[in-house]
């Protein structure tokens, strides 16, 4: 593969996890340079060790693999963007801040769910066999972590607009972000 290719691969594996991390800073009235860097080295880390794995062990199971990450990636992304709508019609005042949760166990929810698809493509990588893995996960892990920290940036900057309707949005994103996952995957879209 052509570094193009590498590259154009990086960005289409990233839109996942600049997604999330835009509907994460839509619950920011502002960005921090904290929460960008957490998002994208969690985001960032995740697309770069799941293709790895694929890589080196998904080829034993590549048709189990390939039957549920669809499902997996829908149900998580369902559950993170159902709870985000909850909160934003949660009759509690309504403190987006206390919404923007930059936790482990979110962040590793979503990290997951992102970057199951990288691990099918780490299994796709390793069936071509034309391909360094090691350049291929550079490049995507770098250009995830850098577009997750700005979608950040470009979510609170909504998200301070917006409040309560940036929430709302950012967690129907998510929902529809899993269900074309699982569509795109069953071949009906």
């Amino acid at each position: 593969m052509s570094f193009f290719e590498l590259f154009m691969l990086a960005v289409g594996l990233s839109m996942d996890a600049f997604a999330v991390s835009v509907c994460k800073g839509l619950s920011s009235k502002k960005a921090k340079i904290g929460s960008m860097i957490k998002c994208g080295v969690w985001f960032g880390g995740f697309q770069t060790i799941m293709p790895l794995i694929g890589f080196f062990f998904g080829s034993l199971f590549a048709k189990q693999i390939v039957a549920i990450d669809h499902w997996v990636a829908f149900i998580l992304l369902a559950i993170i963007g159902f709870n985000m709508l909850k909160e934003a019609f949660s009759a509690e005042d309504n403190d987006n801040e206390k919404n923007a949760d930059f936790s482990v166990k979110t962040m590793f929810t979503m990290a997951v769910a992102t970057s199951i698809d990288a691990l099918a493509v780490g299994i796709s990588l390793a069936m071509t066999g034309n391909v360094n893995i090691f350049t291929a996960v550079t490049l995507i892990g770098i250009t995830t972590c850098v577009l997750s920290a700005a979608g950040v940036k470009i979510g609170s900057i909504f998200g301070d607009k917006f409040e309560r309707n940036a929430q709302i949005a950012g967690g129907l994103i998510l929902i529809l972000l899993g269900a074309k996952i699982l569509l795109e995957h069953l071949n009906i879209i």
